[in-house]
């Protein structure tokens, strides 16, 4: 493919990182994995960040830190990755799906219409790097006395208001190799509780604060020195590489800003969005499917992705599922058979993303 949906590059802070993590013998976690933790926590504004060994166990270990049991309910999207679903699932509490907003994000009057005696958290998925609306969802949690757990796996250093994503709740972040900040596999959590902190660094330690002494059934969720060292350089070169996709998200709305059919992404006020994917909208009115699209994406060697091209229910191992509901959600639905993510990320030049312009709007008017 000759411009990729993403880049994965490795630099010279981070090889001279791993280097030394190799060099002095300790490659578990370690000091590195410390470091991590200091600076993303201070990244987020909140005193503790938790590394684990990845996003999902994020998201599980948040959840499980919640004490949430059978019978429990936890209002969710539909419209994500399967993560979000199967660590609620295996927290044994029942999913809620809300429904979404235009800007792919979770419907905050969707969400309230779902609370109820059993409901004991809301997750909203921050998508593709644009937060959702914490603002409205913090004053439904709060009123409800509900917890928050934000998946904030695509949205590193995204804000809403003067406030960092993961601070609004228990923050999960994943490190997945094609992330804005990656380290192959790693998870991050982020919180202000005490409590919460303390039991998440439990959990990932076999429940040993020292070792041999077990105060809780854990697991090993660990993240290793290795790990942190190609993600620690990252983070301070974050606000950059945020910038230039932003830059690059900026001249692809510019330049398909007139198709017919064709809805580019908006960024609501009051929220920032780092471009974690630019996911465009192909509508009935287009000349063309968004399925056609692909096809003429591909003919030009210019990656796409469909994130995610069926809502994560509707396969056939969810179906019937127990612990899943089966609420209606109809913008979610229409946005699955619309929704295509054009390349974003920093290693493209500026020739790279006119040429997408160029083969999208050659697809158009074809």
């Amino acid at each position: 493919m000759s411009i990729p949906i993403t880049s994965v590059v490795i630099g010279p802070e981070e090889e001279a990182a791993v280097l030394s993590v190799l060099r002095s013998g300790r490659l578990a976690q370690g000091p590195m994995v410390a470091e991590l933790e200091r600076s993303f926590a201070e990244l987020c504004g909140v005193p503790h960040a938790v590394a684990v060994s990845n996003g999902t166990v994020a998201l599980v270990a948040a959840l499980e830190a919640l004490g949430l049991q059978p019978g429990d309910e936890v209002i969710t999207t539909p419209f994500s990755f399967a993560a979000t679903l199967n660590a609620i699932l295996e927290s044994g509490a029942t999913v809620r799906f809300a429904d979404i907003r235009d800007d792919f994000t979770i419907d905050p009057d969707s969400v309230q219409a779902l609370v109820n005696a059993r409901t004991k958290a809301i997750l909203p998925v921050h998508l593709y790097g644009l937060p959702a609306d914490m603002t409205a969802l913090t004053a439904i949690a709060d009123a409800a006395g509900l917890a928050i757990v934000e998946d904030a796996a695509q949205a590193h250093g995204a804000r809403v208001g003067d406030r960092a994503v993961g601070s609004f709740g228990v923050g999960c972040f994943s490190m997945y190799a094609t992330k804005n900040l990656q380290c192959g596999e790693g998870g991050l959590i982020t919180t202000s509780d005490d409590a919460i902190a303390d039991r998440l660094r439990l959990l990932r330690n076999q429940g040993m604060r020292v070792r041999y002494q077990y105060e809780a059934p854990g697991h090993n969720w660990r993240l290793t020195d290795l790990q942190a060292a190609i993600a620690v350089p990252q983070v301070g070169r974050l606000a950059e590489t945020t910038a230039r996709r932003a830059a690059n998200a900026a001249r692809l709305s510019a330049g398909l800003a007139d198709l017919p059919g064709l809805t580019t992404p908006s960024v609501p006020a009051g929220r920032s969005h780092v471009w974690h994917q630019y996911t465009v909208r192909i509508g009935a009115d287009a000349p063309l499917s968004r399925d056609d699209l692909g096809k003429r994406l591909d003919e030009r060697e210019i990656g796409y992705g469909l994130y995610y091209p069926r809502l994560m229910h509707h396969y056939d191992c969810y179906v019937g599922h127990p612990q899943i509901g089966t609420d209606e959600t109809p913008r979610a639905l229409r946005t699955a058979e619309e929704a295509l993510s054009l390349p974003v990320h920093q290693h493209l030049a500026d020739d790279d993303v006119d040429q997408v312009i160029e083969a999208v709007r050659g697809a158009f008017n074809a």
